[in-house]
């Protein structure tokens, strides 16, 4: 009775909610020492030994199906899941290409105009096909899956499900039985004949169709297929590709395949490495194309199924997304040779050994980059970019330009790599726009004008903090053609010194632009200022201090940048019509070739009238004659001469702005080995191995838990309680002794 009187005389003493804080408090110091466990693990406590590959996502990716998949955020997912024939060497550079599936990198003999065959070193006129035998090694099998499973009789179970058959499935993993069979030949035919399929719109179909022999007529025969085919009310579902033969893709037998292509054209050998040349069963296409899969979302688009070393086993874009290992991986081993410093460096200590290393890799949901980054720190990623917002934090710039950590990072014992992107980010002009287009003089000295004024060197520096090498053409660094220091510079915007190419003074980019017509920014004959336009679809804040530094920019001509601003849709529209004036641009190489970068302004690919990738729509027939004879040239000096003629043309015409290429910077914890950048490879992964037992002991180093305010908030609650309870008694007391008298 005493305490419960007394409880609730301190409780008109104590602060609302001081029972659940206090409750809360004690719980605390309870548990402070039950598992040992970081209180904050964002996994279950359970797996923190696993041997589980811990990275992030940002944006869901949109397509995991070969034929269509084209970003680096769904490369992530496709290079590990799906296997083309070849694949980069992870260590070597150069880059080189080596077999995946194949049995070797296959070797391109050649046809003359009566079916001839003709010698190696033919001349390239003279090549009317080249021809590629690919030979794939027997016995890989596919991960298990619905569209493989087999009734007791060896007939495939899930081809001909109905609608009450599907009602009971929501996602993938409902389907009771899974099977698996070996890769053929036929699975890579039938691939190459999806990228012609008119409902995928794959967007490497307008490149191949110039090559591939048929493929081009191919897709029109399929129009007039999917037009004749209904399935469920829904025209064209299912089109049975093995029923159309293509001239271009044959299979020879079980394990050999062959593809024919107009002239000579040795990169295909470099496509060869990417998913829109891994194979794709008729029996997966079958299975995703019946009636209701679509509206389940159970397509090849959210499910792929590959021969990989990992599967995707959860696609929860909202949260989380997991790939396993494919217990039907037919086995892999790491490199056993590397490039020069590879060995010292530790990236050949398990040469030799069974790949993949680690058992499953969990992609997290991260909207914000300060969450991802202090997870990254916690221990709970393995690695991790470095934004804007926490360079500082992890990067020293030294007086010289060199590159460190911070002693906070080397603390952790987190490791930097930097790679310079096989990428370009530029500023192009409209050639077709009447005031920044054209190939009169005027109009070339203006464009001159703004290469000059536009300081790449500062852009890169505040935005990028210095993660940007600024461009002297579209060439970027170990691409071949691509010319270092001053011998590769662009006299038209740069000046050469001895530490490296120097901008011209804007002095340069006033005389031009007043040469072009426009003193002081106003037209000569009107006296009106000159306005120019900026389409961007970009948006928020970072966009809009980068717009403003464009428009500073333009500042220093006294010429006005008008910024229209649009969504990203609309954006593509204003490019594919010629209606934008400037704008930005950017490409990521497909393949380590020159070609990947000089296509981008060859006049036949233009932005307008052909969707194309040359979004400047320039056009210079001496260009577009010197990129026909050097994009199917072995690399060698003839070779070079060419490219350094077309750089010699570009930067005379000033198409483009030039631009920069961009510096990857990434940080690994010392808990993972054999990290090592490769542009070229989407099948990394594979390689990565784990200590995982040191990252528990750091993660527990780390992420100790902070006990003294507990254990404060518990001693004044004390101190607080304890004086209300001594009065209480005491008046107690003395309310006894009076009633005693």
């Amino acid at each position: 009775m005493f305490f419960l009187h007394a409880r609730g005389v301190v409780a008109g003493l104590l602060p609302p909610g001081w029972k659940l804080w206090l409750s809360l408090a004690i719980m605390g110091l309870c548990l402070a020492g039950c598992d040992g466990q970081p209180w904050n693990r964002p996994y279950p406590a359970d797996s923190a030994s696993d041997n589980v590959f811990y990275s992030l996502f940002q944006e869901r990716p949109k397509h995991l199906d070969p034929a269509q998949s084209y970003s680096s955020n769904e490369a992530t997912f496709t290079g590990q899941i799906y296997e083309p024939p070849l694949q980069y060497h992870y260590l070597k550079r150069p880059y080189q290409l080596i077999p995946l599936t194949a049995t070797e990198v296959p070797v391109a003999s050649y046809l003359g105009s009566n079916g001839e065959t003709l010698a190696d070193d033919a001349p390239v006129d003279e090549i009317v096909y080249s021809i590629y035998n690919i030979h794939i090694q027997p016995g890989i099998m596919y991960q298990p899956h619905p569209a493989f499973a087999q009734d007791e009789q060896g007939a495939l179970r899930n081809l001909s499900l109905s609608a009450e058959d599907l009602s009971g499935i929501h996602v993938l993993g409902d389907f009771k039985h899974t099977g698996t069979r070996e890769l053929t030949a036929a699975d890579y035919v039938y691939q190459i004949k999806r990228l012609a399929h008119p409902h995928l719109h794959s967007p490497i179909f307008g490149l191949m169709s110039e090559y591939i022999v048929g493929l081009e007529a191919y897709a029109e025969t399929l129009k007039a297929a999917a037009g004749a085919t209904t399935t469920d009310g829904e025209q064209g579902a299912y089109i049975d590709l093995t029923q159309y033969p293509l001239a271009g893709a044959e299979v020879v037998d079980r394990y050999h395949y062959r593809i024919k292509v107009h002239g000579k054209y040795p990169q295909l050998l470099y496509w060869l490495a990417m998913p829109f040349f891994a194979p794709v069963p008729q029996e997966v296409d079958q299975f995703y194309s019946q009636p209701g899969m679509k509206q389940r979302n159970i397509t090849l688009d959210w499910y792929p199924v590959g021969t990989g070393p990992y599967m995707l086993t959860i696609n929860n874009p909202n949260r989380q997304m997991v790939m396993e290992h494919n217990p039907n991986f037919h086995g892999e081993s790491y490199p056993v040779e590397g490039a020069p410093g590879d060995r010292e460096a530790g990236l050949l200590h398990d040469a030799g050994k069974p790949l993949p290393f680690v058992d499953k890799v969990i992609f997290s949901l991260e909207k914000e980059t300060i969450p991802y980054w202090n997870k990254f720190l916690q221990g709970y990623y393995d690695t991790s970019g470095i934004s804007s917002d926490s360079f500082d934090q992890a990067i020293n710039i030294g007086a010289g330009g060199e590159v460190n950590l911070t002693d906070e990072m080397l603390e952790k014992g987190i490791d930097l790599s930097t790679a310079v992107s096989t990428s370009i980010f530029y500023h192009g002009f409209n050639m077709q726009d009447p005031v920044v287009g054209g190939y009169t003089e005027a109009a070339r000295k203006l464009r001159l004008a703004i290469s000059i004024a536009i300081n790449t060197e500062e852009y890169v520096s505040i935005f990028l903090n210095g993660r940007g090498i600024p461009a002297q053409g579209m060439l970027p660094p170990g691409i071949f053609g691509f010319v270092e220091d001053n011998a590769g510079i662009n006299p038209y915007v740069y000046e050469p010194s001895a530490r490296g190419p120097v901008r011209k003074p804007i002095e340069v980019a006033r005389r031009l632009l007043a040469e072009a017509g426009y003193p002081e920014g106003r037209d000569i004959n009107t006296g009106k200022p000159l306005i120019l336009h900026f389409d961007t679809p970009q948006t928020g804040p970072d966009a809009k201090a980068q717009l403003n530094w464009l428009m500073k920019q333009f500042d220093k001509l006294n010429v006005q940048l008008v910024i229209r601003g649009t969504d990203y849709n609309r954006f593509q529209e204003k490019m594919l019509k010629g209606t934008a004036q400037i704008f930005q641009w950017g490409w990521n190489a497909d393949y380590p070739d020159p070609e990947n970068f000089l296509f981008l302004l060859y006049g036949p690919n233009s932005k307008v009238g052909k969707n194309g990738e040359t979004a400047a729509n320039y056009r210079s027939d001496e260009f577009d004659h010197l990129f026909e004879q050097m994009k199917n040239m072995e690399n060698g000096p003839p070779r070079q001469a060419i490219i350094d003629r077309m750089m010699d043309i570009a930067r005379h015409d000033a198409p483009w702005v030039w631009g920069f290429f961009p510096k990857q910077f990434s940080l690994q914890h010392t808990w993972v080995k054999n990290s090592k950048p490769n542009l070229m490879a989407n099948n990394a992964l594979k390689y990565k191995r784990l200590e995982p037992a040191l990252r528990v002991e750091l993660q527990n180093e780390w992420n100790r838990p902070v006990l003294w305010p507990l254990y404060a908030f518990v001693i004044i609650t004390v101190l607080i309680i304890l004086p209300a309870v001594f009065s209480f008694r005491r008046h107690q007391r003395e309310s006894a002794y009076r009633e005693a008298r």
